[in-house]
């Protein structure tokens, strides 16, 4: 398994944020050397943050991150305090998006639908620098 970490700055506001263009590069350079199949598992090493494969770009990022404020409100009662007023639902966030995802790559190609990408869900604007896992597991 060959494996990469990367840095990505998200900023002090939530976001939803596309990695599909630096999972590609990945995805290219590993696959080249691995005859292109194979599977692309991507995981963040953070507890107030996941990854999801969703249509970005048409409003649906900005739905999830609207969603995510009606299921899980800054101002209920958490009993996580610490950090900005709220920040107790970051480390439930997890929980509704895993903090990991898999794709098939066949041929060299992530195996993605039409509409889909591969995104960083973060809520946490405490901390404006994430880390992402690669990792590529030749087929």
């Amino acid at each position: 398994m060959r494996s990469e970490l990367i840095d990505v700055a998200t900023g002090g506001s939530e976001v939803v944020f596309d990695l599909t263009s630096r999972c590609e590069q990945f995805v290219n350079a590993e696959a080249h050397q691995a005859q292109g199949d194979g599977l692309l598992h991507v995981f963040v090493p953070h507890a107030t943050a996941g990854i999801a494969i969703l249509e970005t770009g048409a409003g649906s990022d900005t739905d999830l991150l609207a969603v995510l404020e009606d299921l899980l409100p800054r101002d209920f009662g958490w009993r996580h305090r610490h950090g900005t007023p709220g920040h107790g639902r970051d480390h439930v966030l997890p929980a509704l998006i895993p903090p990991f995802a898999t794709v098939p790559v066949l041929d060299g190609r992530m195996m993605l639908g039409t509409w889909q990408s591969i995104c960083l869900v973060d809520t946490n604007v405490d901390n404006p620098r994430r880390q992402v896992r690669l990792s590529w597991l030749p087929g």
